[in-house]
């Protein structure tokens, strides 16, 4: 099974930033898109952002863009999430996940299309 493993979490102030990491093997990075997703306690997890595989382009939720930037290091094997102006309404657990396609489908991706997630990383923005 494909292992992907998140970092990066904390706690930060309205207005902070973070930088999540998603590590996984050479392979995966080739052949997957790597997308990541946040859920809170009572709500369905949702897509935030995508990196596709085939060629390294883009994808963010409206309530993200501008703010959240997704890159990846093949040499580190690791794909990245850039927040920056933080809300609270970020607030939740963040998830990497290994999605079956080339192209990311934008961030609506269906759980059939995910082969494997990580273990997840809380996100939490307060004062």
């Amino acid at each position: 099974q494909v292992q992907l493993v998140e970092s990066g979490g904390g706690l930060v102030q309205p207005g902070g930033s973070l930088r999540l990491s998603c590590t996984t093997s050479p392979y995966i990075l080739n052949y997957y898109s790597i997308g990541w997703f946040r859920q809170v306690p009572g709500k369905e997890r949702e897509g935030v952002s995508c990196i596709s595989s085939s060629d390294g382009s883009p994808s963010y939720r409206d309530s993200v863009k501008g703010r959240f930037t997704i890159s990846r290091d093949k040499a580190k094997n690791t794909v990245y999430l850039q927040m920056n102006s933080l809300r609270p309404e970020d607030t939740a657990v963040y998830y990497c996940a290994a999605v079956y396609l080339d192209s990311c489908p934008g961030t609506d991706i269906a759980t059939s299309l995910i082969d494997s997630w990580g273990q997840g990383t809380q996100v939490t923005v307060s004062s």
